[in-house]
């Protein structure tokens, strides 16, 4: 077989960067080693920033986003039962968010490439990738008990942390960043309208909550937890209780609770991996970089390397130009680094480090006493409000030089 891009990874960002390619005439192939099923049984976030949005318009996969997504003008956060309500729309000068599930995106994704016929082979085993610093790597992998072999100009590897594509960077070539938070998030999904019409970030003296949705008939609560705690340790009446406990008093009394339809345990933590290309290979979404959730930007990073790599192969395939190539990794890590230290900041000021001070040289109380006098400036501050709104709804995508 041969194609133009391979695709490693059907993901959303493997199917957002295919159905783009198509769009433009850009032949692909996509590749992974589990099915439909079990990619769309993944429970994700669902924030998407305005950039992510206007890519999806522009894949024309958008109908049903636009139709049931949700726009947010805006966000909370809650301090010891004070709100402070970070006006996103007004403070970026017009710039939103939308509440639309991962799910629902790559379902979308699937749908649109089966209806174009487009070339997808779920549960393949054995991946490789060879010869990837040459003009002609190519994937060798097994499907339906036959061994192929797929042959291309370009690799995107969009198979996640544990995939393939990393690891085919020479360990003495790649750098690997990380940090590991001492918790985890327990989640639980219901089918209950949301307390709030916009998500709250809420922390307490008990530790951090989030309040999500997916829906306006559908809602996502978040926990921090120890990470030596068990699933089966919460009961739905012990997350619900502890759940309002953490919230804003007032949105505590009028919430719904009902039974949980997903409920699992996510530990945190910080992961880049420098360079996120080797030679016509390129890393994609978490294969190359991992945020702790906490300022919705794992799926939106994901997009901006879509968008970057898109660029690219545009202008390699539509002027012939392959001068552009060696700049995906350092226009991508620009946006990744920005957005960890984003996601790593929220993180410090929103939860509950106990003991752990993470090598700052300072005792814990005296680290708490930082962290609550640096949220209290940029909450009570018009210029600190309009830094996380900026943050938060995502810089602009860069251009190619």
């Amino acid at each position: 077989m041969k194609t133009q891009v391979a695709i490693i990874g059907s993901g959303p960002s493997g199917l957002l960067l295919g159905q783009l390619l198509h769009k433009q005439g850009i032949e692909n192939v996509i590749l992974d080693r589990v099915d439909r099923d079990y990619i769309l049984g993944r429970i994700r976030a669902g924030i998407l920033e305005q950039g992510f949005v206007d890519l999806v318009r522009e894949a024309g996969v958008s109908e049903r986003m636009d139709a049931e997504g949700h726009v947010h003008e805006g966000v909370e956060l809650s301090i010891n039962n004070d709100r402070f309500r970070i006006d996103l729309k007004e403070l970026t000068g017009g710039d939103t968010v939308m509440c639309y599930g991962q799910v629902e995106i790559t379902r979308d994704l699937m749908d649109a490439r089966e209806a174009a016929a487009l070339p997808t082979y779920y549960n393949t085993e054995s991946v490789q990738l060879h010869d990837v610093k040459s003009d002609s790597p190519y994937v060798t992998f097994i499907y339906e008990g036959e061994e192929c072999r797929l042959e291309c100009d370009y690799i995107a590897g969009c198979d996640g942390f544990h995939g393939v594509s990393r690891q085919t960077i020479p360990a003495e070539l790649r750098t690997e960043h990380e940090r590991v938070y001492p918790f985890g998030w327990l989640g639980l999904m219901a089918d209950v309208p949301p307390c709030n019409e916009e998500l709250i970030y809420a922390m307490s003296d008990r530790g951090f909550a989030l309040a999500s949705q997916r829906s306006l008939t559908r809602s996502r609560y978040y926990l921090q937890v120890p990470l030596t705690d068990k699933v089966e340790e919460w009961s739905d009446e012990r997350f619900w209780e502890e759940l309002k406990a953490r919230l804003p008093a007032e949105v505590a009394a009028t919430m719904q609770t009902g039974p949980s339809i997903e409920k699992s345990i996510a530990p945190l933590r910080s992961f880049v991996c420098e360079p996120m290309q080797y030679g016509n290979m390129f890393l994609v979404g978490d294969a190359a970089h991992i945020v702790p959730p906490t300022g919705a930007k794992g799926l939106n990073l994901a997009a901006s390397d879509v968008a970057t790599l898109y660029k690219i192969m545009q202008r390699v395939y539509k002027e012939g130009d392959k001068s552009c190539i060696e700049q995906y990794s350092e226009i991508a890590l620009r946006r990744v680094w920005n957005g960890e230290r984003f996601s790593w900041w929220m993180t410090n000021m929103m939860h509950d480090f106990g003991a752990e001070v993470s090598g700052s040289g300072m005792d814990p109380l005296m680290q708490k006493r930082f962290m609550q006098s640096e949220l209290h400036y940029y909450l009570n501050s018009e210029n600190g409000r309009k830094v996380i709104a900026e943050q938060y709804v995502g810089l602009p995508y860069e251009e190619l030089k």
